[in-house]
């Protein structure tokens, strides 16, 4: 313990205890024996009271100043302040043996502290104190709790909004692609057409051109994606076919009317239809024209993508809702299953088998998306990103039960045991904060539900039931 320790006057350490809330009624001779056992330490700001990992060995009364409690490097963010008037440190009854974050004075502080030893004779002497000490161990804890299952949640928002940058970033990056290459093809088309209008054609010639385009985009509107081979050799062939009769570009148009389905036999009767200036003018417009048509179809896809994820996220977290809604459970599971798309494209293959006839359940929607999110990315971890994850929903009895079934090792039976504890992990550090399942088992337990699991070698599967 760092900090200049020193024995403070009975009388006026006496008379600091009376100002702390939990001390004020105490009588004075258990004031005073209290002052005649404690040591009074004096900490300059920043200075170390005790670094982490030292024995919990002695309960903490800040009569002056500020104690700020943090993990080593602050990495993980927990922070911790104790003020003055406030008890802290090893109370009696709790199960503490180290301190495990580092203490330092924030500002000019004094603490007195009592040794865990005096413990068992403190409680003799003030019984009273017993009751006042546990209450105030209770508060830390639901605080602690309370902190880290803010910090999960946080984690969790963190993991889905990582991920959905990622997914949404893939079509708003194609859409701004296509719209680029969109402005090149509408010059192109442009410009094909201002040449032709030079090339004076006849009413005829720019009837069958016209009927000619038509056919070539209508051919290509119902053409379905071929063979590789197939494609390859058509577009040679109409690349062949193109140099032959002079046009420039042949097989950059080669390619663009390949794609679309179109062949030679498409191209046959252009040179007795137009003159063979006007051909390649006008090749030029029919493949502008296709690609202004793909680059259309593009952006519309990605919009598309775009926006089914907001509406997934919205849906998801029951946005503009009230706490209750009724319900659709495969609504919310293909939610959660498309906003942690990102988690499962790298070889997660997922089987859906919904009881489609299942009723909607009136529930915290956005809650029981929690449950889903957690079971889920448990079994994305514990098959090692890579296997079979099986949602199925059926009825049991007056409940609605979902069944999320991976394909990973399973879970051994020591572990097992401990599943549903708070802050129990079986992460490596920084990995996981041990309540996941802890809150699943809390939000089903408000749901009136339960939570099962079932596993063995080859298979684990967590059953949620919620009471329609």
């Amino acid at each position: 313990m760092s900090g200049a320790a020193s024995q403070s006057h009975p009388d006026s350490l006496v008379a600091e205890l009376r100002g702390i809330s939990h001390f004020a009624d105490l009588p004075d001779d258990a004031l005073e024996w209290l002052a005649s056992h404690m040591q009074v330490v004096h900490l300059e700001p920043g200075q170390i009271f005790f670094p982490a990992g030292s024995p919990a060995d002695r309960m903490m009364i800040i009569l002056e100043g500020e104690l700020r409690n943090q993990s080593e490097g602050g990495s993980d963010g927990r922070v911790f302040v104790a003020h003055a008037g406030e008890v802290t440190g090893m109370l009696p009854y709790s199960r503490l043996t180290v301190f495990p974050m580092a203490s330092r004075a924030a500002m000019r502080s004094r603490i007195a502290t009592l040794s865990k030893d005096l413990f068992p004779e403190m409680l003799q002497r003030i019984p009273e104190l017993g009751a006042r000490l546990v209450a105030v161990m209770a508060d830390r804890i639901r605080y602690v709790a309370r902190d880290e299952q803010r910090r999960e949640k946080l984690a969790a928002l963190g993991k889905i909004s990582a991920g959905l940058a990622h997914e949404l970033n893939n079509p708003a990056a194609a859409a701004a692609r296509a719209a680029e290459s969109l402005r090149e093809s509408v010059t192109a088309l442009r410009t094909a057409n201002l040449r032709l209008d030079r090339l004076a054609l006849s009413a005829a010639q720019r009837s069958t051109l016209a009927d000619l385009e038509e056919r070539v985009l209508a051919f290509a509107a119902r053409h379905q994606e071929d063979d590789p081979l197939e494609r390859s050799d058509r577009e040679q062939a109409l690349g062949d076919w193109l140099e032959e009769h002079g046009i420039a570009n042949a097989w950059t148009l080669a390619s663009t009317m390949a794609d679309a389905g179109a062949s030679v036999a498409h191209m046959e009767r252009l040179p007795d239809m137009l003159p063979t200036a006007a051909i390649g003018d006008a090749l030029c417009r029919i493949s502008a024209a296709l690609q202004v048509g793909a680059l259309v179809d593009q952006i519309e896809d990605s919009t598309r993508r775009i926006s089914a994820l907001v509406k997934a996220v919205k849906e998801y977290s029951f946005m503009d809702q009230g706490s209750q809604q009724e319900v659709d459970i495969h609504e919310g599971l293909d939610n959660t299953l498309l906003i942690l798309h990102h988690r499962l494209k790298q070889g997660v293959t997922v089987i859906r088998e919904y009881d489609r006839t299942l009723p909607r359940i009136c529930a915290h929607g956005s809650e029981l998306n929690q449950v889903w999110t957690n079971l889920i990315d448990n079994a994305v971890d514990a098959m090692g990103g890579k296997g079979e994850l099986r949602i199925r929903t059926s009825r049991a009895g007056n409940c609605v039960q979902v069944e999320i079934i991976d394909n990973g090792p399973g879970i051994p039976p020591e572990v097992k045991a401990h599943l549903f504890e708070p802050f129990f992990t079986t992460k490596g550090v920084g990995e996981g904060t041990g309540l996941g399942l802890d809150t699943v088992n809390r939000i089903v337990m408000q749901h009136h539900g339960h939570v099962r699991v079932e596993t063995r070698p080859g298979e684990t599967n967590f059953q949620v039931s919620v009471p329609i």
